[in-house]
């Protein structure tokens, strides 16, 4: 079965033929987030575009009427508020860059406004990306749509649930340990993490470097894709960024998973996977299997060891890449200030939520003196074992890994924030693709007690196409 096109080619189709103005779908567009926000309903958004929208609306719609409409006019897109915007604060859901515009704007959102996408604002996030329910933002928690009692995941849930809830088409999030899959799960949307350096991070403010990748956010696989085809390929402004040509996915959405050799690690299936969501990814499994994948059973015995890896890494890396909001160069200065060496302790202390604090000291102790070697060199070691792992399985014949994205459907609010540990075991299932480089992608399989169930496949390096192949066919399958 051929997938159906989402509603942002949809869109952007209208847009183009002249069949429906851009401005007026914008315009309808940003009424409902408005409401929303009013009403708060979500607290979905940090900032809401007005004019600027508008206004490049307008400019797509004079483009249509001269026939050079770009693949994504009039789509409504609403971007993580740590991707750098010239016409919106950026403040990665922090009171330490509270009102804070940048002077530049990331790639990401430079391509999508080529394309002719209208940004409709900046959605809300765990404090510089750290976290898994969106409750460590400075600026409130976001609430799941599904269920306003529940968390939407993070960090990036403030996009997820803005396109759960129908208020834009499509959404940009950033992934450093699932922070894009797992609200995607959580929120029952699809959500895609590329193979690192696939997608510029240029403006997009560092959290783990080496873990750091722009993700899609799309109600259908179509629409997410969309968006990844539009932000990919090289930038010279990214010294990480692949010398890699865009992606071109439209065969592999119409390809199907007939043919594909999906495996099934034992080891994402046993002790802590809730049942429900068991019994959600063995539907789905025999469904791939009905549809004419080959299903193997495979293993990956290092994998048991990704969190105390990723927790070592991700830490390392923030230390060092917030040292620079230190009310100096960036950050807000406070007033009260008596000395050079009161800046930054009163900047970091008053600007800086506990769990960035947690991180912040966790990182500087596993690379301080003494412990680089017993800790941070270790974790690295076990990061290019797991990687030697997946090798070896797709090596072996494997296309893509199929496992669950979440061990558990959406947790209550406040439910997690007292016990650190648990509440980073939500990401057990998706770390591996980030420590691995690898492309991976969530996509809603089912519902458990009438909430959204999330089953993630995991590709080989720079094989973005087989995994969007994958959740196409088992999203059409699955449809029928």
């Amino acid at each position: 079965m051929k997938p159906v096109p989402g509603p942002a080619a949809a869109a952007a189709a209208a847009a183009g033929a002249g069949d429906q103005t851009a401005e007026s779908m914008v315009a309808m567009c940003l009424a409902a987030v408005r409401n929303a926000d009013a009403a708060g309903d979500l607290n979905a958004f940090l900032s809401i575009a007005g004019d600027s929208a508008l206004d490049a609306a307008r400019v797509v719609d004079a483009q249509a009427r001269r026939g050079r409409a770009g693949r994504l006019a009039g789509v409504a897109v609403a971007v993580k508020d740590n991707f750098c915007t010239i016409d919106l604060p950026t403040t990665c859901g922090s009171r330490i860059l509270e009102g804070w515009v940048s002077p530049f704007e990331a790639t990401v959102v430079r391509r999508l406004r080529q394309a002719g996408a209208a940004i409709i604002g900046k959605t809300n996030m765990d404090e510089f990306a750290m976290g898994s329910s969106t409750e460590y933002s400075a600026f409130g928690p976001t609430l799941n749509p599904h269920d306003p009692s529940r968390v939407p995941g993070g960090s990036s849930g403030g996009s997820a649930a803005a396109v759960a809830a129908g208020l834009v088409t499509a959404a940009i999030g950033s992934d450093t340990g699932g922070s894009v899959r797992q609200p995607a799960a959580f929120c029952g949307v699809v959500g895609v993490k590329p193979t690192w350096g696939r997608v510029s991070r240029y403006g997009l403010i560092a959290f783990a470097s080496s873990l750091d990748q722009a993700g899609t956010f799309g109600r259908t696989v179509s629409d997410a894709t969309l968006l990844l085809e539009v932000i990919s390929g090289h930038d010279p402004l990214d010294a990480t960024s692949a010398r890699r040509d865009p992606l071109d996915l439209s065969d592999a959405l119409d390809a199907g998973i007939d043919g594909l050799a999906v495996g099934i690690p034992r080891e994402f299936f046993g002790e802590g996977l809730d049942p429900a969501v068991r019994a959600a990814c063995d539907h789905a499994i025999d469904t791939m299997r009905v549809a004419g994948a080959t299903i193997r059973d495979v293993s990956l015995p290092v994998t048991r060891y990704a969190i105390p890896a990723y927790y070592v890494i991700a830490p390392a890396e923030a230390s060092s890449n917030l040292a620079r909001f230190d009310g100096v160069r960036f950050g807000r200065r406070p007033p009260a200030a008596l000395s050079h060496e009161d800046v930054p302790e009163m900047t970091r202390t008053a600007g800086f939520g506990e769990e960035v604090k947690r991180r912040i000291m966790l990182g500087t102790f596993v690379l301080s003196a003494g412990y680089q070697d017993r800790y941070y060199l270790r974790a690295q070691g076990v990061r290019r074992q797991i990687s030697r792992d997946l090798g070896r399985v797709f090596d072996d014949g494997v296309d893509v890994l199929f496992t669950p994205t979440a061990p558990a459907p959406p947790f209550k609010l406040g439910e997690r924030t007292a016990d650190p540990y648990r509440m980073y075991l939500s990401d057990i299932y998706t770390i591996t693709a980030n420590l691995t480089g690898g492309p991976a992608v969530s996509v809603p399989i089912g519902t458990a007690n009438g909430l959204p169930v999330g089953g993630q496949f995991m590709g080989d390096l720079w094989r973005d196409d087989l995994v969007v192949r994958a959740a196409a066919g088992l999203e059409a399958a699955l449809a029928r």
